[in-house]
């Protein structure tokens, strides 16, 4: 199930890592936008000879971020049918599986409809003690991480997510808050993180009546479905939730639901993450033609957002999947097709454009100090320089291709392909 590759460098990197490693506890990282720790070291150069401290094979398909916490990294995997739905715990320093578990069984899933998507692609969130799993409309589960026991489940959250779930759950104080954005209903839903129970529900405020793209009344589940990540906003003393789906972003206050304000496009099926600074929020339209938006924090903003709110928009070779990621003034956006784009974080202009792929992207950026790594759908792993000219540092390749995000403890760097786990050190 695992091994490890070296044996020398899997006992350098024990004596080392237990007491600088960080905790990686969502999709994005601690601070949801692929930022790694400060101080992360991490490795530029791999292959499935090199750097490799172990390898854990995980079985079925799954496209979830492995999270982090402590000594324990967990992931989610699935039958490629999506009869059966599973977690697994491994152990950070040697990649042995400390437990599996069959957590939902489905007797007649939906199609998901394309070959991108899986029935395990929601990544976990963890804190403390707790891990939360999370497959959309198929079930939730709340388990304890040092007993492995199931504290509660859910498998009552309507949605036909009509090319499948992906849309990861996020925690905030005492609730953990899900996301449904499907062809039949859109809302989101907040639980009590400790029982399970609902806390508030939302429906979203958008008619779709009329933005199919024939201009039909009737349904059309892509033009209706996102598989977007929300992010918290704290600014003079208030805290906002930014949660784009199909067609639209809104904020809302996490305690309640309550909406705050919101910004509408053209666009559907948003599902990179959103990131912000300290005056700016960025977000990302989805398919169709994807831009990317700017938008002036106002703590004052209330209902449907005038245009003066919106500072720039980019609408070249903007990623449909891929989350960007921002060091210093420029933010760094991955198309789908492979080419990496440097933008202005002021103005919004291309400073350069780079194809560094041949083979597409699904994968959200990982930022370490000023290196930005990149992985495609073919096992490829590139690492550029921050800069205001295009700096390849290094180009690696394992055995199979990426799907899922990256993610790291600071010390070491944790890739999941589509056939295993693998931590790689320097």
């Amino acid at each position: 199930m695992f091994s490890v590759k070296s044996p020398l460098l899997f006992l350098a990197a024990l004596l080392t890592s237990s007491a600088l490693a960080a905790n990686w506890p969502d999709f994005r990282g601690p601070s949801h936008d692929g930022q790694a720790p400060a101080g992360s070291k991490l490795p530029v150069i791999w292959s499935e000879t090199e750097h490799v401290a172990w390898k854990t094979a995980i079985p079925g398909k799954g496209w979830c971020t492995p999270v982090i916490w402590g000594d324990q990294v967990w992931l989610t995997t699935a039958t490629e049918d999506g009869k059966e739905q599973s977690v697994y715990c491994l152990d950070r320093l040697t990649g042995k599986v400390l437990h599996q578990q069959l957590l939902f069984e489905n007797a007649t899933p939906a199609p998901l409809g394309n070959d991108r998507n899986t029935y395990a692609s929601p990544s976990p969130v963890i804190e403390e003690g707790r891990v939360y799993l999370h497959f959309g409309s198929y079930g939730t589960a709340c388990l304890d991480t040092k007993t492995f026991g199931t504290i509660w489940t859910r498998r009552d959250l309507p949605c036909d997510h009509y090319r499948g779930p992906a849309s990861s759950p996020v925690l905030f104080g005492d609730l953990l808050i899900l996301t449904f954005d499907g062809a039949d209903r859109q809302y989101l839903e907040a639980l009590d993180k400790a029982t399970g129970k609902t806390v508030w529900h939302r429906d979203r405020s958008t008619n779709y009546g009329d933005l199919t793209p024939d201009g039909s009344p009737e349904r059309d589940g892509d033009m209706r479905k996102a598989f977007n990540t929300p992010i918290f906003v704290q600014r003079d003393g208030q805290t906002w939730m930014i949660s784009p789906g199909a067609k639209a972003a809104w904020a809302y206050d996490p305690l309640t639901g309550n909406e705050i304000w919101s910004v509408h496009w053209k666009e559907h099926s948003t599902a990179s993450r959103t990131i912000l600074d300290d005056d700016r929020i960025y977000l990302n339209t989805g398919y169709g033609k994807s831009q990317l938006w700017a938008l002036r924090l106002d703590p004052q903003a209330k209902g449907e957002l005038a245009e003066s709110h919106v500072v720039w928009k980019n609408t070249k070779r903007m990623p449909n999947r891929c989350s960007p990621v921002r060091i210093g003034e420029r933010i760094y956006a991955i198309s789908d097709q492979g080419v990496l784009s440097c933008l202005n974080r002021v103005t919004g202009e291309e400073i350069w454009a780079e194809r560094i792929s041949e083979i597409p992207f699904s994968a959200s950026l990982l930022a370490v100090g000023d290196l930005v790594y990149l992985f495609d759908e073919g096992g490829k792993g590139i690492v550029v320089r921050d800069g205001a000219t295009f700096q390849k540092v290094a180009e690696n390749k394992l055995d199979a291709g990426m799907f899922a995000s990256p993610a790291t403890d600071g010390v070491a760097l944790y890739v999941r392909t589509t056939t295993h786990v693998y931590r790689v050190v320097e």
